[in-house]
């Protein structure tokens, strides 16, 4: 079924979808050697919440991360750990937020550097 959205209703999805667009920017940031994907997915809770959303994973079927951080041969639903990501590490980064009763994820991957 089809579900036609309103112009109004687009912009909140485009402004739900920047959200995650933001958080996705500066968790790229953060990933470098020597830091945890749990310190990252911290970062990201915070983030989300205070520029108005809700992690869309957190606590999802009692998945424990607001991010999925998949770590070289892991697929994907990675959870946040005291891992710390080394040098040539490939990361993937799925990230979830309800935002203006929209959910919206994207997925981005990075190698450690």
């Amino acid at each position: 079924m089809v579900f036609y959205k309103t112009t109004e209703e687009i912009e909140l999805m485009r402004e739900s979808a920047l959200m995650v667009s933001k958080t996705l920017s500066l968790v790229a940031g953060l990933i470098k050697p020597g830091v945890s994907s749990k310190k990252i997915d911290k970062e990201a809770e915070s983030f989300i919440r205070d520029n108005g959303g809700i992690p869309g994973f957190l606590n999802y079927g009692g998945f424990p991360g607001t991010l999925c951080i998949s770590i070289n041969e892991a697929v994907v639903h990675g959870i946040p750990s005291d891992y710390e990501f080394k040098d040539k590490d490939i990361v993937s980064v799925d990230c979830g937020v309800i935002m203006n009763d929209f959910f919206l994820h994207i997925t981005h991957c990075k190698s450690v550097c």
